[in-house]
């Protein structure tokens, strides 16, 4: 679904997408060792980064083509250390109004909850 040199970044850590639609986004990283911090496990920043791209992509297939959007706040808790394997986010649109819009992204490595992510995002035409 990713098309190469769409979002340079996504090609950087290796972040594929296989669902886009209606308020959801499914994405998924094979972890490498150029992923992983110091100890060993897979960096904080990458999964933040997937739940911030996941979220971005689900809110993307809800708005007009001539809006964009942009990341007003983000929390995540970090549950599970992971250094090896695929993990996946699965992203939900939570509310929507014409300014803001509220997601929610879970990040799993098999069955094991990683991390756990809620946004705001604003909504704005360009």
């Amino acid at each position: 679904m990713n098309k190469p040199g769409f979002n340079p970044f996504c090609d950087l850590i290796g972040l594929n997408f296989a669902t886009v639609q209606d308020g959801v986004s499914k994405c998924s990283i094979k972890v490498t060792k150029q992923l992983l911090n110091p100890h060993g496990v897979v960096h904080g920043g990458v999964l933040y980064s997937m739940a911030d791209t996941g979220m971005g992509a689900a809110l993307y297939s809800c708005i007009d083509s001539e809006e964009i959007c942009a990341t007003v706040q983000l929390d995540i808790r970090y549950f599970q250390a992971v250094s090896s394997g695929t993990i996946c986010c699965t992203t939900r649109l939570l509310r929507m109004t014409k300014k803001l819009a509220t997601l929610e992204s879970e990040i799993h490595n098999k069955k094991n909850l990683v991390a756990k992510a809620i946004a705001t995002y604003y909504i704005f035409r360009v």
